[in-house]
C-alpha cells in the first residue's frame, strides 16, 4: 500500500501561493526550496508522494510532479527507483546573517555575581521531600487555590523568616511568588496603579532590577550608596522629593556588600512613615553570613511600611522559581489582585516539596552545607589575592557575607575594560563593578567577583586566572 501524505505520520506546512499552471508549479517549488533552506525538511527525509501531495494542496498531480523534477534537476532532491523522493544534503552555505548569528566563543570559567554554585542543588532532599509531600497532600492542593500561595507553605515561612530573619510575618501577609523578579514586578506594578510615579534604587545596583521597575511605567532615581549603605537620610530630599518607593538591599547590599547602618535604617524608616511610602527590601542572600552573627531584617522594625522579598535562588538554585513577599496590610489586596491575573498561583508541587523541606529542617541543613562551602570559597579568594592587595594593587570589600566580593582597582591607570578584556583572553568571565551604576563607568573602578558559580574543581582554576588579569592591570 502506497503510504499517503495524510497517514504518514508527520505534517509538513506549505504554501505554494496561488495562479494556475505554471505558476501554481512555481509556486510549490519556491516552497519546497524554503522548507529544505530552512530545515523544516531535512536532509535525507522523504517527501510525499505526488499523489497525496497534490490531494492535499489540491494541486494537479502533474503539477506536483514536475515540481519535484525541476528540484530533482537542481540537486534539492533526490529519486531513487524503489526509495521514493527524498531530501538532498545541501552544503553548508555561510551568509553575512549566518555568521553573525553563530555563538560567540564563552570563556571557560566564570566568576560572575549573583548565581550559585548548581551542583549543590539537594537533589537527595528534594526528591525525597517531594515524595513524601505528594503522598500526604489532599486531591484539594491541586486546584486553583488561594494565590497568595499554599497555606502550609505560608505558614512555615513565617515560622522560618521570624526565627531566622527577624521578620513579622503573619501567613495571611505572605504572598507565595515565582522568584524575586516577579515580587519586584507585581510590587511596581502596584505602586503604578496607585499613582506612583518615582522609585529610588541603589546606586550601584543590579540593572535588571531597574529595567523590571522601569517596564511598569515608574522612573527609577538613583539612590546612592557608600559604605554604611544606602544614603537613606537623602529620601524625602529636593531630588529625591516625589520618591513613593525605595528599593534596598540593608543586610548586604548589592553590589558593594556593605550593611546598612543603624542610623540609616531608622531614616529610612521615618521617611516611610512619614510620607506613606513603601520600602521594598531585597534580602537576596539573608542566609549566608560569615565573619558576624546575621543582621536582622528592617522588616522587622517597621512591618506596616517594610515589603520585604526573598527566594531560595540562592539557598537552593535559581531552577526552583519560588519567592516571597510579606506585605504590609494596606498592600496586600492589590498585590493579591496583581498576582491573580499575573498567572493566578505559583506551581504547588514546588510549594510542596519546600513546605516540607523547611518543616523538617531539611531547608536548615542544606543551608548549613551550602554556607561552610562558600564560606571556604570566600576564604581561598581572599587567600589568592593578598599578595595584590599587599602591594596596593587592590583592596577587597564586601567579603562578611553573600556569594560575591568587590576587588577595587587600586594600581594608577587601571581599568575595569582592561582587566575584563585581560580575563576573558585568559579565559575567564567577571563583571566590571562600573556595569551595575546608573550610569555605566561612573565611580571608582572595580571587579565584582561572584565565588558561587564555578564547580567545586574549576573553582582554583578561575581564581589563578583572575590573579593573573588583575596582576596585569594598568601601572603594575
Amino acid at each position: 500500500m502506497t503510504e499517503e501524505w495524510s497517514t504518514s505520520g508527520w505534517d509538513l506546512h506549505l504554501e505554494p501561493g496561488s495562479g494556475a499552471g505554471a505558476g501554481r508549479r512555481a509556486g510549490l517549488e519556491a516552497a519546497l526550496r524554503a522548507a529544505i533552506r530552512g530545515g523544516r525538511l531535512a536532509a535525507g527525509s522523504r517527501v510525499p508522494s505526488t499523489r497525496a501531495l497534490a490531494r492535499d494542496l489540491g494541486l494537479a498531480r502533474g503539477t506536483v510532479s514536475a515540481a519535484y523534477d525541476q528540484l530533482v534537476a537542481e540537486g534539492f532532491l533526490q529519486a531513487r527507483a524503489g526509495a521514493g523522493t527524498r531530501v538532498a544534503p545541501l552544503p553548508a552555505v555561510t551568509t553575512a546573517a549566518a555568521q553573525a548569528s553563530r555563538p560567540r566563543p564563552v570563556p571557560a570559567l566564570r566568576l560572575v555575581p549573583g548565581s550559585p554554585d548548581v551542583t549543590t542543588f539537594p537533589v537527595a532532599a528534594w526528591s525525597r521531600a517531594t515524595r513524601l509531600a505528594l503522598a500526604a497532600a489532599p486531591t484539594s492542593t491541586f486546584g486553583y487555590g488561594d494565590p497568595r500561595g499554599l497555606q502550609e507553605l505560608r505558614t512555615v515561612l513565617a515560622d522560618y523568616l521570624a526565627r531566622t530573619r527577624g521578620v513579622v510575618a503573619d501567613p495571611e501577609r505572605i504572598v507565595v511568588t515565582s522568584g524575586y523578579a516577579q515580587g519586584l514586578a507585581l510590587l511596581a506594578q502596584v505602586l503604578h496603579g496607585a499613582g506612583a510615579h518615582q522609585v529610588a534604587m541603589e546606586d550601584p545596583g543590579l540593572g535588571f532590577h531597574r529595567t523590571i521597575v522601569g517596564r511598569a511605567g515608574l522612573e527609577v532615581l538613583p539612590l546612592p550608596v557608600d559604605r554604611a549603605g544606602a544614603c537613606t537620610d537623602l529620601l524625602g530630599g529636593a531630588r529625591l522629593a516625589d520618591v513613593r518607593a525605595a528599593v534596598v538591599t540593608p543586610a548586604h547590599q548589592y553590589p558593594t556588600g556593605a550593611t546598612l547602618a543603624p542610623d540609616r535604617r531608622r531614616a529610612l524608616l521615618d521617611w516611610a512613615r512619614t510620607t506613606g511610602g513603601l520600602v521594598i527590601e531585597d534580602d537576596y542572600d539573608g542566609e549566608f553570613r560569615y565573619d558576624r552573627h546575621p543582621v536582622g531584617a528592617v522588616q522587622g522594625m517597621g512591618p506596616d511600611e517594610v515589603a520585604y522579598v526573598g527566594s531560595v535562588s540562592k539557598t537552593i538554585g535559581p531552577g526552583v522559581r519560588l519567592g516571597w513577599m510579606v506585605v504590609p496590610e494596606r498592600w496586600l489586596e492589590p498585590v493579591v489582585s496583581a498576582k491573580t491575573y499575573a498567572d493566578h498561583r505559583t506551581g504547588t508541587v514546588d510549594q510542596l516539596t519546600l513546605a516540607h523541606l523547611i518543616a523538617s529542617h531539611g531547608y536548615d541543613r542544606h543551608v548549613r552545607v551550602v554556607r561552610a562551602r562558600y564560606r571556604r570559597r570566600r576564604d581561598l579568594l581572599v587567600a589568592r589575592l593578598a599578595g595584590l592587595v599587599e602591594s596596593g594593587a587592590v583592596e577587597v570589600s564586601g567579603i562578611s557575607a553573600g556569594l560575591h566580593a568587590v576587588v577595587s582597582l587600586r594600581a594608577p591607570g587601571a581599568r575595569e575594560a582592561d582587566v575584563t578584556r585581560r580575563a576573558a583572553e585568559l579565559g575567564l568571565e567577571i563583571t566590571g563593578l562600573g556595569e551595575h551604576r546608573h550610569v555605566p563607568g561612573e565611580g571608582e573602578p572595580g571587579i565584582v567577583v561572584g565565588f558561587g558559580t564555578p564547580s567545586e574543581p574549576g573553582y582554583p582554576r578561575a581564581l589563578d586566572v583572575l590573579v593573573r588579569a588583575l596582576g596585569d592591570q594598568g601601572g603594575r
